[in-house]
């Protein structure tokens, strides 16, 4: 159980993240997905339960070492300061640097890695703070890989991405997870997360109403009771659902 100001927004929530698997956690707005990221992440105690990394509570652990094992990708906040993309996603670095250690080759391997994989090099010395929204959004996504941490958190990270490049997202993160990364993301976008996804969850207010592979889960009756208007859902060629809810009129 995990909440705010004592008032609980999460509950009985019984979850595994698997090494090797994309994970999305999907659902209405106000579901609790974020705050269900948050307490994954440990940035927010629960009030009932605990998360655990391996054997270990992740609240047992320093912020060093949890950066080192768990990396959090935001929504992609607009970046304010005048780094540059090179040196902002090099702060990915830092927790495995020691007191006054500078970046050295592996550092410097991690980075590049990690601007190539989202198509950033071009872009390496352009400022943060001049970047477009999309831009933004792929500069976080590279600074977190720059973490080489084993497992990743992303919150909504095809938010603001056009369509080209939510493919090369969803590239990404299954290369991620085929070289044996667990993988955790937050979606609104259900076609998205159909595609992306090894096992997907959908929550109602603050619990799982469904979970498994995203066919089982993304089906019309499903959708229909958690978000109060049965979508169609159709399979294309490929074998993916996709899902389409039908056109609300104004009140």
């Amino acid at each position: 159980m995990a909440g705010y100001g004592g008032s609980p927004v999460v509950r009985g929530i019984d979850l595994d993240v698997r090494s090797g698997e994309v994970l999305g956690v999907t659902g209405p707005n106000g579901a609790g997905k974020s705050t269900l990221l948050k307490a994954m992440s440990g940035r927010l105690r629960p009030m009932e339960g605990e998360v655990r990394l391996g054997p270990t509570p992740i609240t047992a652990l320093s912020d060093r070492e949890r950066a080192r094992r768990l990396s959090v990708i935001g929504q992609g906040a607009r970046l304010e300061f005048p780094f540059t993309v090179r040196e902002f996603v090099a702060q990915g670095r830092y927790p495995h640097l020691g007191p006054f250690r500078n970046l050295g080759p592996a550092d410097d391997r991690a980075i590049r890695a990690a601007l190539a994989e989202t198509g950033m090099e071009g872009r390496a010395d352009r400022r943060v703070d001049l970047l477009s929204g999309g831009e933004a959004q792929r500069a976080w996504l590279a600074r977190g890989l720059c973490q080489e941490a084993e497992i990743l958190l992303l919150d909504e990270p095809g938010s603001a991405l056009d369509a080209s490049y939510q493919a090369v997202l969803c590239g990404i993160l299954r290369g991620l997870a085929a070289k044996g990364r667990a993988v955790v993301c937050v979606l609104h976008e259900l076609n998205l997360a159909a595609r992306l996804c090894d096992r997907l969850i959908l929550l109602e207010a603050g619990r799982i109403a469904a979970g498994g592979e995203p066919r089982e889960v993304l089906r019309s009756e499903i959708l229909g009771r958690v978000y109060g208007e049965e979508p169609l859902v159709c399979e294309v060629d490929d074998g993916f659902p996709v899902i389409l809810f039908p056109s609300r009129k104004s009140p």
